[in-house]
């Protein structure tokens, strides 16, 4: 091995070649990885009368604990720590109730580097997560903190909003005192000035069922220490896996309040119905050169190219390994962490397509193990990686995850068109020939053979990133009136809540969210991010239509059937050209009889002779059966509408 010399005792910067060294002997060397592979738990294990410290570093000469004075004192102690009798950890234990008790480790490689980091599988941290603290967890819960919630008995009646903590309620006009905070989302009788819910309430009157938050564990670009931070940033910038970030607490500097505090926002949730999706973000980290994976382990975590530099499908410049034990290990170690000790509902793995099949089945079966209903899907984009086609977890080997889900981009696109391109069109503003592309996502994409069922398959035409939909449809058209912009976007979200699978609604997206046109907002400031509360007002149809339509599709089976067994045997697509879509549905002594029409006028729709029930028409859901039509051979719906007649047999 080459002998290294850092010009300093802390964290270092690593040379290619020096990379390609620690690569070829550690990370690709499969004896090495098998024989170093380490099942037990990791991190500092506390119990009122002692802490065991365990870290994984198999390479590393010598490891200290570093002891510091208090959470921000100087350093008071170090401890060196034993190796384990196989080489594979270092450990030691200190007596006592050590709540509080704040460390970092140092390590010695046989090359004379000196690695200073905090543990990866620290709990709790202190301000901007500098230094890692030992917790008694059970003194982080929150009054009557009990149980998970019940197992969903049928997670085909998910519907997903997702939301980021502070875009949330940080806008003045919120009516909530901890804006951007885990308490702020949960503060009820918030109002905006024209006396219409906001926050949690808001929440419980739309009627999702699963609330997804952008990251919440520890990350770096926000500083903590700034009340209110300057900066903004979505998250995905991974620093402490294992800690809420701080900036969404009411005291960042104490470790524990961070933990508390998320605990009463899940909690607060929970009581109201309302089930905790975590966004998390395994493929990659912040800065890999201070962060506690390459630092603890050099070359193991991440993959790397042919001549040592890191691989880089995510696009923010590296990539984790998730088919390396260790790292596939840590992350079911985090996501088991995050689902007992704090009751999350579902996952939603940041660019899955980076991982492997093997790693994410190893999740769904970890997580199947504390509650099978928790929902597990992600970004199953097809990404640059070393690993064989038939190893990564992108949409096309969605067949081999069983009941691990992907964003499904194809309605997506059908609807608006492409997604990086502001001025491109879809079905509903335009495009032509994009009908059997809709009517087959519809339907789970049914024929694709892709999926083994349809709660694989998130339906969605927004997200975080990218354009709003409200924002792309005024790019295509930006001289358009606001009615037929208004028109076209119910239409999308219409079709994403009648489709089969797990229809997935954007922040906002009920009252046509804009961000002034930013594409991607990560790192803008409030006034381009924020959940603009008077909007919902603004667009109070949109609004109402989103929550009768969530409603609609709990009452009614058919849209949300559980197999494609099911799919094939009761939908028939009727009709897919000249910007319609028709759709028959049969259930049991009943059919349902679905008009997407995105022409640009109104449209006929001829009938069998005999009375029907209007369930959707003219921008109005009726929840129950009383709205008859009277004998008819036709309907007339408007322009960028949804008709639903029902008809009993």
């Amino acid at each position: 091995m080459k002998q290294y010399n850092p010009t300093s005792q802390s964290e270092i910067k690593y040379d290619y070649n020096y990379l390609t060294t620690i690569i070829n002997q550690i990370s690709h060397d499969s004896v090495f990885v098998e024989r170093n592979y380490y099942p037990g738990k990791l991190g500092a294990i506390y119990s009122k009368d002692k802490t065991e410290f365990k870290l994984w570093a198999p390479t590393a000469s010598q490891v200290e604990i570093l002891i510091y004075d208090g959470h921000y004192g100087v350093l008071k102690e170090n401890i060196v720590m034993a190796r384990s009798n196989d080489d594979k950890i270092f450990t030691h234990t200190i007596e006592g109730d050590n709540h509080g008790l704040t460390y970092r480790y140092r390590l010695i490689f046989f090359d004379g580097r000196v690695n200073t980091s905090n543990d990866p599988y620290a709990r709790a941290v202190t301000v901007n997560g500098q230094r890692s603290v030992v917790v008694d967890l059970d003194r982080t819960n929150p009054d009557n903190w009990g149980e998970r919630m019940p197992e969903m008995d049928d997670i085909s009646k998910a519907v997903i909003y997702e939301l980021h903590l502070r875009d949330f309620t940080v806008d003045s006009d919120s009516g909530v005192t901890h804006k951007g905070k885990f308490l702020g989302a949960i503060e009820e009788n918030a109002t905006n000035p024209n006396g219409s819910s906001t926050g949690i309430d808001y929440l419980k009157e739309l009627g999702v069922t699963h609330v997804e938050f952008l990251p919440l564990f520890d990350y770096q670009t926000v500083d903590e220490t700034v009340e209110k931070p300057r900066e903004y940033n979505w998250g995905y910038d991974p620093q402490n896996y294992g800690a809420p970030e701080g900036s969404y607490s009411t005291n960042p500097y104490d470790p524990f309040t961070r933990i508390k505090e998320m605990k009463q926002m899940i909690q607060a949730f929970h009581d109201a119905g309302l089930r905790v999706i975590m966004d998390v973000v395994y493929n990659h980290v912040y800065e890999v050169d201070n962060h506690s994976f390459h630092l603890t382990v050099p070359g193991y975590f991440f993959r790397y190219n042919d001549v040592g530099q890191f691989t880089n499908g995510t696009g923010v410049g590296n990539d984790t390994a998730s088919e390396r034990y260790m790292m596939r290990k840590y992350i079911v170690d985090s996501v088991s962490y995050w689902a007992k000790e704090y009751h999350i509902d579902g996952f939603r793995f940041d660019l899955m397509g980076i991982h492997d099949t093997t790693t994410m089945n190893t999740v769904r079966k970890a997580l199947d193990e504390i509650d099978p209903s928790i929902l597990l899907f992600g970004e199953g984009w097809d990404l640059y990686t070393p690993l064989s086609e038939n190893m990564v977890a992108n949409h096309n080997n969605a067949v081999l995850m069983p009941r691990v889900g992907q964003f499904n981009d194809g309605l997506r696109e059908a609807l608006k068109g492409n997604d990086f391109e502001a001025t491109a069109r879809g079905f509903i503003n335009g495009a032509w020939h994009m009908e059997q592309q809709v009517a087959q996502n519809v339907l789970a994409g049914v024929d694709f053979g892709s999926y083994n069922d349809p709660q694989q398959v998130i339906q969605y035409v927004e997200a975080h990133d990218n354009f709003t939909l409200y924002d792309k449809l005024r790019a295509a058209d930006p001289n358009l009136d606001e009615n037929t912009i208004t028109k076209r976007h119910e239409l999308a979200t219409t079709i994403i809540l009648l489709s089969q699978g797990i229809p997935f609604i954007h922040a906002g997206q009920e009252f046509l969210r804009t961000k002034n046109g930013i594409r991607d907002s990560y790192n803008k400031p409030d006034a381009i991010n924020k959940l603009d509360w008077l909007r919902q007002d603004e667009y109070r149809e949109s609004v109402e239509l989103v929550k009768n339509l969530i409603k609609l599709r709990n009452q009614e089976p058919l849209f949300h059937l559980s197999t494609y067994e099911e799919i094939k045997e009761r939908i028939e697509v009727t009709r897919a050209d000249y910007q319609i879509v028709q759709l028959t549905y049969r259930g049991d002594g009943y059919k349902l009889f679905v008009t997407f029409n995105a022409q640009g006028n109104m449209l006929n729709v001829p009938v069998k002779k005999g009375e029907y029930i209007k369930k959707v028409n003219n921008r109005r859901v009726y929840l129950d059966d009383n709205n008859l039509t009277g004998e008819i051979d036709n309907v007339l719906i408007d322009s960028y509408t949804t008709l639903v007649l029902k008809k009993f047999d």
